[in-house]
């Protein structure tokens, strides 16, 4: 058994594949940096991440698939779920080799799982730009925080730039702990020193934090929400599928 051990970043991955073909050395697992071996292997191989070898893998994969797929791919990567960079590398690994496109053989079962996946991550996105609300907070910024299942806040915050333009935003995703943060100028990705602040764990600003009005405006909006409600037309199960029930706690709607 022959191990490639990496960083873990989709640059590493790249250059995964680029260092198995130059040295015809296919790993049958891939770790990451201080994950504990089998019991059993033949070889350990450690891969430093090179940029420029992981762009040509992606300069020869543009020349095998189209650019929506390549899109799949990095949509994939951001799932984060296990295993998903064992997929990639057969998915790619199968997209370099084959003489046409195999982004729609489905009977393939890495082509079928990924895009699985992507259709997974996808939807998580457009959950974000449906249910994040923001609260202003006294400097004028507007703070938002979201705790989504896959890592797909890279992918909506081009919307909130594109919608709020006018705007000073900070989208925090507390589970990850790293956010956003748009000046009217920039967007820049952001951490804290200290991500143990209580707004940066509950994602709720205090009273201290908010703007003056913000109260104001989150009364009026729980009784529009409430307002708009016909009650005889009510459907939990109905209401729950279209409003997961994982985003409810950053919902001012949803606070009592």
């Amino acid at each position: 058994m022959t191990l490639f051990i990496y960083d873990h970043t989709f640059e590493g991955l790249l250059t995964c594949i680029f260092d198995a073909y130059f040295r015809k050395t296919f790993p049958d697992l891939l770790l990451m940096e201080g994950e504990p071996f089998p019991l059993f292997y033949d070889e350990a191989i450690h891969i430093s991440t090179d940029e420029g070898k992981a762009l040509r893998v992606w300069r020869g994969l543009q020349k095998k698939i189209s650019g929506s797929a390549l899109t799949a791919l990095t949509y994939c990567w951001l799932s984060e779920l296990p295993e998903v960079d064992k997929i990639l590398f057969h998915y790619i690994r199968k997209a370099v080799d084959s003489p046409r496109s195999i982004e729609t053989n489905f009977a393939d079962p890495d082509v079928l799982e990924l895009s699985k996946i992507y259709k997974k991550v996808d939807g998580e996105r457009v959950h974000l730009m449906q249910f994040i609300r923001f609260q202003k907070a006294a400097d004028g910024t507007f703070f938002a925080a979201v705790e989504p299942l896959y890592n797909a806040l890279p992918l909506a915050v081009d919307h909130f730039k594109d919608r709020f333009a006018d705007q000073r935003w900070l989208i925090y995703d507390v589970k990850r702990q790293y956010g956003y943060y748009y000046d009217l100028k920039t967007m820049e990705e952001v951490t804290f020193q200290d991500p143990h602040q209580a707004h940066l764990v509950t994602g709720m600003l205090n009273e201290s934090l908010m703007d003056n009005d913000e109260k104001l405006f989150q009364n009026l909006w729980k009784t529009y929400f409430k307002a708009i409600c016909i009650k005889e037309r009510w459907n939990p199960r109905k209401h729950r599928q279209d409003m997961p029930v994982r985003y409810w706690k950053y919902l001012t709607e949803k606070q009592q």
